[in-house]
């Protein structure tokens, strides 16, 4: 297997809920059964963090959410490191300059340092990538 797209938490999160569910998460998802999906360092974060306000909010169930982390550690999903310096300067920079919050710009970020396309269902982060001339992901 080789790393083949940046997934967008957007993405992750409709796999879990199904008021977010899309064809396109879907068609994600079924395409992540050969492939490698890199995120960066803010994502864990993002997911738990979006996980925990839903169980607040009791639209989700502990065991479902320790349903949906399983699956989750289950598919071949890389974190990238990345340096707090850098994310206080090129990708604060990038959100500003986007006018994306630097969780969206991180995706960005990412994409266009590997050379990878985005998967995402965020309309404004598919537009920042759009005018950086860079393949989100259509399946």
């Amino acid at each position: 297997m080789q790393k083949t797209l940046v997934l967008d938490n957007s993405v992750v999160m409709a796999w879990c809920f199904e008021d977010e569910a899309s064809a396109y998460a879907d068609n994600v998802l079924e395409h992540m059964v050969d492939s490698v999906a890199i995120v960066p360092a803010i994502w864990p974060l993002e997911v738990g963090n979006a996980l925990l306000a839903a169980e607040r909010r009791n639209s989700l169930s502990e065991p479902g959410r320790v349903r949906f982390l399983a699956l989750l550690s289950a598919l071949p999903i890389r974190i990238e490191q990345e340096s707090p310096a850098r994310m206080l300067k090129e990708i604060l920079f990038l959100a500003q300059e986007l006018n994306l919050s630097t969780y969206d710009a991180s995706y960005l970020d990412l994409a266009m340092r590997e050379g990878l396309p985005l998967a995402t269902q965020d309309e404004k982060l598919r537009e920042a990538a759009n005018l950086c001339r860079l393949t989100v992901l259509t399946l």
